[in-house]
């Protein structure tokens, strides 16, 4: 018998009894804590959420501020009571302003994960481990197969393409939040200071990572025709925009565009050829197969549970190491560009 029945599935999504409040919704409530800005973890439409500043300023940008009747910043680190829950945010490691929520209730410690990766990223506040009783994990890339080689060799990899390719424009398909700012912030890692193009979605979300102190360097519109740069202006440069893009007829206006994406299901070549995909970047903003498993030992819980993505094989591989875990198989969490 599971000591953890004071957190129950619901169809609005984890229900926090003792303190009030849903994790993650995926319909309004009351009271929500948001572990990061993301559109399947943070909904518009929740009377009060609960989330990190950067995670507040984010869904402000993406939202407006009539999306919540309030939105409430809560510091890394800093406790709170909900009722007679005691809670606090520690950094997840996902994208910037991302948090594990921490639960404390009669001795008892849960944690929510969100979605989190282990590798460094110049972009957000790495993984802080957090001991617990019950982990509740995400397993976005829960497959043996999944197993993400180091992002620096998959940027080198982009900019040897990029020199091999001066009359082509390089349009790497990136997710707009977290993915796109950690790809500039590799690239000038990496030695790249010419500037950087932008599609036209992707603007607002840098503008604020510049403002909430992560330098991205010269990044400028990708625009082309009237107002904008000729085409062959952007011949040989880098160019980000949404997954979506690369089979839009925006693409279309660029110098020969040469069709990257960076992603952790760029692991699956069959992914990359049904998306028309000449170099596929395996950069991933989620811990892959070998990080969830030792995550969910070096946790110590004694319980854990799988919320969205590949349950089946973690629940084995869990068992094979004595671990008891169970799918929550709450609905509504969409499979992100990973």
């Amino acid at each position: 018998m599971s000591r953890f029945t004071w957190l129950e599935r619901r169809p609005e999504g984890l229900f926090v009894h003792p303190g009030g409040f849903f994790v993650d919704p995926v319909r309004p409530v009351p009271l929500a804590i948001v572990s990061h800005g993301h559109s399947d973890h943070a909904r518009p439409g929740h009377r009060e959420v609960i989330a990190t500043p950067e995670t507040c300023a984010i869904l402000a940008e993406r939202y407006g501020d009539q999306a919540f009747g309030r939105i409430r910043p809560l510091p890394i680190g800093e406790a709170i009571e909900l009722g007679e829950a005691r809670v606090r945010l520690e950094p997840a490691g996902h994208v910037l302003g991302s948090a594990q929520v921490v639960i404390e209730w009669h001795g008892m410690r849960a944690v929510w994960s969100g979605d989190y990766k282990r590798r460094p990223d110049p972009t957000c506040v790495p993984f802080a481990f957090v001991p617990c009783d019950l982990w509740i994990t995400e397993a976005t890339f829960g497959l043996p197969v999944f197993r993400h080689p180091p992002a620096e060799q998959e940027i080198a990899k982009l900019l040897r393409v990029r020199d091999a390719n001066p009359d082509r424009a390089i349009v790497v398909g990136a997710y707009g939040l977290g993915k796109s700012q950690r790809l500039i912030a590799l690239l000038r890692r990496a030695g790249y200071d010419r500037p950087i193009y932008l599609h036209g979605a992707l603007l607002s979300l840098c503008g604020l990572y510049e403002r909430l102190g992560v330098p991205l360097g010269p990044v400028l519109p990708a625009t082309v025709g009237e107002r904008g740069r000729s085409r062959q202006d952007l011949a040989g440069e880098i160019v980000i925009a949404p997954p979506s893009a690369l089979a839009d007829r925006w693409v279309r206006r660029l110098p020969d565009p040469l069709a990257a994406f960076a992603s952790g299901w760029m692991r699956v070549k069959q992914r990359a050829k049904q998306r028309g995909v000449e170099l596929p970047l395996v950069i991933s903003d989620h811990a892959d197969w070998d990080e969830l498993l030792a995550t969910c030992g070096e946790v110590g819980a004694e319980e854990v549970w799988i919320t969205h993505g590949r349950e089946e094989a973690l629940l084995h591989a869990l068992g094979l190491r004595g671990i008891r875990a169970r799918p929550l198989a709450l609905a509504g969490y969409e499979e992100e560009a990973g």
